[in-house]
């Protein structure tokens, strides 16, 4: 800084900027309460339909995070700029302070171009000479280094953070200059340190890295400039190099405990640093994508999508880039199995020469591992993904239909049912599962639109077609041959959650309604786009899935919400006409009790065969998964069926609404809950009409809580007959359940109760 701007600075225009954006502050204030109480509010709880149902009501939850977005960055703006003017006045007070100190040692300042002179006075002199001029200089000099720091970090920082996104605003919040500035120093010193030759890493170096990355791994301003200081051949050479046993002993033998670590922290940070829309990130997405099907170095055979996938495990990466770089492996995968005619040799892990993945689940050599962990944490571009075609009929490949013609297959169709996954080791040297369970995991987040592992909230948006469609092709594809799923048992906890969250669109499949029959789709209402499914393709698909402990209770547990939400719906007196079921009351009551009987009876039948067939699984552990989901969801009863403000599409969703214990499908829950250990049939043995009537009897009970609670709730003159209505209607959706599965028994090869 011009020592001549300092000391002449006025500051006003300056303070002007910090009022108004103070001001401003307040404005955006109102307005984002405003979004989130008003426009958003009042989104979630419209009755929405269609079109609107998906898109419009996203698209308004999207826009009104938005205001919150623009308040945190105006925050950091006035911040920022609030800082950087209390730092700069006090820098100028220190100057003129300076230069009247020296007047009174008899020194003189004064402007020389763009920097200043201190000369002595003649008579009288300095005290000390000219060493007292030369420390008069040097202060003034580390006054204005001072000054011109604040001044160009405070520049850097408020234009980095302003071009963190072409469109939209950032939700990065700084407290003051300070922070920001420090965030991109340190960006740029450990960017420099994962530059360095593997081989002449240190293990304080190692240290400094992992702490700082773990640090900032969630800081927009830091992740992009690391990110973009590193580059994506550096980020892909930083990697192999740190992890290869042989490029650095010390810190491979004094640090290899910690490679998880640091491949976390590395992947969360570069997750952060995609959602910059800054033109460097889009040139490193695309380099990166571009070296993905390359040698990392000329010496290597270890590719580039190799490296990178592994550190996409963590975090949530920008979907365009999560397309782009999925479009480029799957063509890379094409090449290397001549289009699916066989297993992909490049990713041998013996190929590869180090554990590019150090969580123990797998060698890290398969790239669609972590690039499918990827896709489990962005939804949107999971659902792309696994839409998009892998080969078209045109294509030169095998697959072929049953008339033997050939037939176009899906990124779905090739990685659930046709890929020849390459053999891995967990840490144990068992077969890996990671593969596989990470297909599901980021099936998990395609289907329901929400990352895997968690329960849809009022945010997440009704299905639309595209998910809609993806969860026919899992049911036909399971009910096609149920190999798919009972050979890798360890997918259904994902696959059960998915069968939960469209329950809806299940139920209206055994009543074997569509949106030709009228009455169907008004007994189980659906917001956003329907699943369309074939009764046998549900039947097999539940069967299945009700083999495994978590995926059986999953779909038991939101069946048991699900059908008590129908009842509450139902009984509703305020219930629009045109919304109504063209049916009696008691025709109602049946027709919900039936369609969940059999559901229920359907799973009992998945169940015995995993207990009696040759799985030989216990009902303990039946018991133990269902009673962990009361972990999840007990208290978060609001469960609704599909339609308006408490009536969301997902029988979980419940968990964000926030229903309370009193709720119909509360105490359906916590009476399910309770009685949930008489329901071990453990006592029962193995006679299958025992284990059956028993099955059947349990939800005969349920049914009538929930249909007592409903007539209660809205005090329904014919809550005398509820007991009866549901009991008939449990017992025609055992028989339905029964029926339907002995037309499959060839397939399932159990033994059907009558």
């Amino acid at each position: 800084m011009d020592f001549e701007a300092l000391h002449s600075a006025n500051f006003k225009l300056l303070d002007n900027v910090v009022d108004d954006w103070t001001k401003m502050l307040g404005k955006l204030a109102d307005l984002k309460k405003d979004a989130k109480d008003g426009l958003h509010g009042k989104a979630n709880k419209a009755n929405w339909a269609g079109y609107n149902a998906t898109v419009s009501r996203e698209f308004i939850g999207k826009t009104a995070g938005e205001f919150g977005d623009a308040h945190t960055q105006a925050e950091s703006i006035r911040n920022i700029l609030r800082d950087t003017q209390g730092e700069l006045k006090t820098q100028q007070r220190l100057l003129k302070e300076a230069i009247e100190r020296g007047r009174g040692n008899h020194m003189s300042v004064k402007p020389a171009g763009s920097g200043f002179t201190v000369t002595p006075n003649p008579d009288p002199a300095p005290a000390n000479g000219q060493k007292d001029v030369d420390a008069l200089r040097d202060e003034l000099e580390g006054i204005l280094r001072t000054a011109t720091e604040i001044d160009s970090t405070a520049s850097t920082s408020l234009k980095a953070l302003v071009d963190l996104t072409d469109y939209g605003f950032s939700g990065q919040k700084y407290a003051d200059r300070d922070s920001a500035a420090k965030a991109i120093k340190e960006a740029e010193n450990l960017a420099r340190i994962a530059k360095k030759n593997p081989e002449d890493l240190t293990v304080k170096e190692f240290d400094a890295l992992n702490a700082g990355l773990k640090k900032y791994s969630g800081d927009e301003l830091f992740s992009e400039r690391f990110a973009e200081q590193l580059g994506p051949k550096g980020t892909l050479e930083f990697w192999a190099g740190v992890t290869d046993p042989y490029k650095n002993r010390d810190v491979y033998q004094a640090r290899r405990e910690e490679l998880d670590d640091l491949q976390k922290n590395l992947s969360l940070t570069l997750a952060t640093a995609t959602q910059a829309d800054t033109p460097e990130m889009n040139r490193w997405k695309w380099e990166m994508t571009d070296l993905g099907s390359q040698p990392i170095n000329k010496n290597s055979t270890t590719q580039g999508f190799q490296v990178m996938s592994n550190l996409m495990r963590w975090g949530n990466f920008d979907d365009q880039f999560l397309k782009s770089y999925g479009t480029e492996l799957m063509e890379t995968e094409k090449a290397a199995t001549s289009n699916g005619r066989h297993g992909a040799a490049v990713w041998n892990p013996q190929l590869t020469g180090s554990t590019l993945n150090r969580t123990g689940e797998d060698s890290g050599s398969d790239p669609m591992i972590g690039f499918l962990k990827a896709l489990s944490n962005s939804p949107d571009a999971a659902t792309d993904f696994f839409n998009d075609p892998f080969l078209s009929k045109e294509e030169d490949h095998d697959f072929k239909t049953n008339k033997g013609a050939k037939e176009s297959l899906s990124n779905f169709d090739y990685l659930f049912e046709e890929r020849d996954w390459p053999p891995e080791m967990d840490e144990n040297r068992d077969n890996s599962i990671s593969g596989r369970n990470n297909l599901a995991l980021a099936l998990e987040a395609a289907t329901t639109g929400h990352p895997a592992g968690e329960l849809p909230t009022a945010d997440t948006p009704p299905h639309n077609a595209e998910q809609a469609d993806l969860m026919e092709n899992l049911v036909a594809s399971i009910s096609e041959d149920p190999n798919r799923l009972k050979d890798h048992g360890y997918m259904s906890d994902s696959v059960g959650q998915i069968a939960s969250e469209y329950l809806p669109d299940i139920n209206r499949a055994t009543a074997d309604g569509g949106e030709d029959n009228d009455s169907v789709p008004k007994l189980f209402p659906i917001v956003g786009s329907a699943a369309d499914m074939q009764h046998t393709d549900v039947t097999r698909f539940l069967a299945t899935v009700g083999q495994n402990p978590e995926g059986y209770a999953a779909i038991e547990v939101g069946q048991k919400a699900y059908m008590a939400g129908l009842m509450d719906y139902h009984l509703n007196p305020d219930l629009p006409a045109d919304s109504r079921y063209p049916h009696t009351t008691e025709e109602t009551i049946k027709e919900i009790a039936r369609r969940s009987g059999e559901i229920e009876g359907t799973l009992a039948i998945g169940r015995q065969e995993a207990v009696l067939g040759e799985a030989k699984a216990a009902d303990d552990d039946f018991e133990h998964a269902t009673n962990q989901k009361k972990n999840t969801i007990s208290g978060l009863v609001g469960l609704g069926v599909g339609v308006g403000t408490s009536f969301i599409a997902s029988p979980v969703v419940g968990a964000a609404v926030g229903g309370a214990a009193g709720t119909v499908t509360g105490v359906v829950l916590e009476q399910f809950f309770k009685d949930t250990d008489p329901h071990n049939l453990s006592d029962v043995g193995h006679d299958v009409g025992l284990r059956w009537e028993a099955s059947k009897d349990a939800q005969t009970d349920m049914s009538r809580v929930a249909g007592e609670e409903a007539a209660k709730a809205h005090k329904s003159p014919d809550a005398e007959r509820i007991q009866e209505w549901t009991r008939i209607g449990t017992t025609d959706g055992f028989n339905d359940a029964s029926t339907a599965a002995r037309r499959m028994a060839d397939d399932l090869e159990t033994e059907i109760p009558t």
